[in-house]
Order: C-alpha cells, then sequence, then structure tokens
C-alpha cells in the first residue's frame, strides 16, 4: 500500500507543472464586512437523566438566577438537586446579511462535570457578540452523537463525545450585523492568502469585465470602484465573484506534523545539487558467563568466566545524488529507494535546509 501511495504521489507531482486550472475569485478570497460573525452564550440544559453537574456551585447559582426569572423564589439556604442539569457554553455562527427571525444552528458544550448531555433541553439563552450585544436567542433539545453509560462496579463505557451536542436552526436571531457594503466609494476585496501576483491577475480579470474599476492596494487587497446602491452593487459583486482567474503557484512547503511523523511536500518544492547518505548502525552485545568448576581433589574454586560477543551490522549504505532542480517526483523516488521512514524523513530534510540545498519553507505544526 505504501508503495502504491508512493507511485500515485509521483505520478501527480509529474502532472502538477503541466496542469493549467483556473479558480473563481470567490473562491481566492471575499469582499471586506461580507463575513460570519462568532457568538456565545452561558446557559443550562435540563432533563438529563442523572448525566448532569450534581451540586456544583456556579450551576446552583444559574438554577436560581433562571427561577428567579420565572417568579419562582427558593428560601434561603436551599440548594436544588442538580444531577439533571448542566452548566453549558452555547457557540454559535451569526452569516453575513442575518436578518431577524432567521434560524441559525448551535453548538452546545459542557463546562463541568457532567457526563452526558444526551436527553437534555437547552434552556433559553442570549448569544453575545465581541461587542457584548445580543444578537441571538438559543433554546431546544439537544441532537448528542455520543453515548456514556457506567455500571455500579465503576466500569464505564463511552462512544464518541457525549458531552457536546447540537441544535438544528437552535437559535432565532434577533439582531442584524450591518455590512456597509452598499455605502462608500469603494469596496474591498481581500485575499486568502497574500501574493501580489494573484492580487494583479484578480485586477487585471476585474478590469477586463469592468474596465477601470479595480485597483491594487497591497497583497492581500483588490480596491474596487463601483457605484453606491445596494441592488446595483450586488448585481456587479455577483459578476465580480464568477470571474475565473489562474492564481499565482503557491510558495514551495514542506510541511511536517511532530506528533503524527507526517511529512506533506508540495510540488514547488526543488532540490539543488545534494548527496544523501542515509544509514542505520546496530551494535549488538550478547553477554553469555560461564561456570568454570575446579577439578576434583584439587584446591582451585568455583569461578566465572566472562563470554561476550559484540556484533556490528550497518544497514541502508546507499547514497542518493539529486540533480540540479530535482522535483516533488525525484525526492520521493529517491528517499524511498533509501527506505526512509518518516521520522527519518524529517531528519533528512532538516539537514538539506541546513547545507541549503532544499528550496524551500519548512512548517512544523
Amino acid at each position: 500500500m505504501i508503495r502504491i501511495l508512493v507511485y500515485l504521489a509521483i505520478a501527480l507531482a509529474a502532472l502538477a507543472p503541466s496542469i493549467a486550472h483556473a479558480e473563481r475569485v470567490r473562491d481566492l478570497g471575499q469582499f471586506q464586512g461580507v463575513r460570519s460573525n462568532q457568538l456565545t452564550g452561558y446557559g443550562i440544559v435540563v432533563g438529563l437523566a442523572g448525566t448532569g453537574d450534581d451540586n456544583l456551585e456556579y450551576l446552583t447559582l444559574a438554577m436560581k438566577g433562571v427561577s428567579g426569572r420565572m417568579g419562582l423564589q427558593l428560601p434561603p439556604g436551599v440548594s436544588p438537586g442538580l444531577k439533571n442539569a448542566a452548566a453549558v457554553m452555547v457557540t454559535a455562527e451569526l452569516p453575513a446579511f442575518s436578518k431577524p427571525g432567521q434560524r441559525i444552528d448551535v453548538t452546545v458544550s459542557t463546562i463541568g462535570k457532567a457526563k452526558s448531555l444526551r436527553g437534555g433541553a437547552l434552556i433559553m439563552t442570549p448569544l453575545y457578540g465581541a461587542d457584548g450585544q445580543i444578537y441571538a436567542m438559543a433554546q431546544g433539545n439537544l441532537a448528542v452523537g455520543g453515548l456514556g453509560i457506567a455500571a455500579n462496579d465503576g466500569s464505564k463505557l463511552t462512544v464518541n463525545v457525549p458531552t457536546v451536542g447540537r441544535i438544528s436552526d437552535g437559535a432565532s436571531v434577533e439582531r442584524g450585523v450591518a455590512t456597509g457594503f452598499e455605502h462608500g466609494d469603494v469596496v474591498r476585496y481581500n485575499l486568502f492568502n497574500a501574493d501580489f501576483l494573484t492580487a494583479s491577475r484578480v485586477r487585471d480579470a476585474i478590469n477586463a469585465r469592468l474596465p477601470g474599476m479595480a485597483t491594487i492596494e497591497d497583497g492581500v487587497t483588490v480596491a474596487i470602484r463601483l457605484p453606491p446602491g445596494a441592488d446595483t452593487r450586488a448585481s456587479l459583486m455577483a459578476v465580480i465573484e464568477m470571474i475565473e482567474v489562474e492564481p499565482a503557484e503557491t510558495p514551495a512547503r514542506v510541511i511536517v506534523n511532530s506528533r503524527t511523523g507526517t511529512v506533506v511536500i508540495n510540488s514547488a518544492v526543488r532540490i539543488a545539487p545534494a548527496a544523501i547518505s542515509h544509514g542505520k548502525l546496530t551494535v549488538r552485545i550478547d553477554e553469555e558467563p560461564r561456570v568454570i568448576q575446579p577439578g576434583p581433589f584439587s584446591e582451585g574454586v568455583t569461578a566465572v568466566e566472562q563470554n561476550s560477543e559484540i556484533a556490528l551490522e550497518e544497514d541502508g549504505n546507499a547514497v542518493a545524488l539529486f540533480e540540479p532542480g530535482a522535483s516533488l517526483a525525484g525526492i520521493v523516488d529517491a528517499l524511498n529507494l533509501l527506505g526512509t521512514s518518516p521520522s527519518d524523513l524529517v531528519a533528512i530534510l532538516e539537514a538539506l535546509k541546513q547545507a541549503g540545498a532544499l528550496k524551500a519553507e519548512m512548517v512544523v505544526i
């Protein structure tokens, strides 16, 4: 299977440089201000089958507050039993141009010792934006994909994550976020990744369709002069989003995941002339002491004679030579012939980088 994957990577790398692909403007970036906003809130899930937070103090205070809002005042010193309730954090994403009355999905996660949210219902919870204003109200029954059970002897079984649930269309939007895209003289388009060549190609493609409207502000932003008015701007922005542009080739990068040993090399990576010798030196020492008995009727004593055997093995003593400008196909092919493991591959790439032969940025995650 590994050999098949390596051959597939080599084949794809060999084909990659010859394939010209175009992408829509909408897939390369987005218009400034036309974005989603994050919402958060603190709430309580009730109706749990004994898997809640029990008598945690912050949950007790929250339940007293909820009871007070509903006109029920608990006697002083009385703490409600809360095994059927859990304190949770509620998160949601408010899409651009959301209007009051629209519905959005919410995610509910425990913040205490609750074992499971299965079967619970979220009490009406306000969701706040970064400015501290309420933008939505969440409430509803949770859909939990996980399962957690426990027996009397202490044994437990957990499937997936039962402490996180989701409510589809669980929040109602109460306030919209003004984008201001219909006002001003300029609408700014921002690339997801900074690149001067891609920005210039986006400008040229827009000007070919709408002459003289686009200019470059920096490696990310293209300023587009559009006439005022929401209807006119929306129509022109729809046209601009569907324009196809051939983006610039991505920078040469080698991505290394130090936790899993995964190494990803993109097709732009090149190697300067270099030779690599990769091998493993193994030294094995075997100790087999022998007991020596004295002869009969002699004055000798029993002794232990040391018997040691030392063996040295060196595997993988091949040398790989990279020609000038070697591409991804050559790199993968040569390192595969050396029989390198993922951890060895990381060490080889780091050595090539230090030697100045690896023409790429190394990113360790």
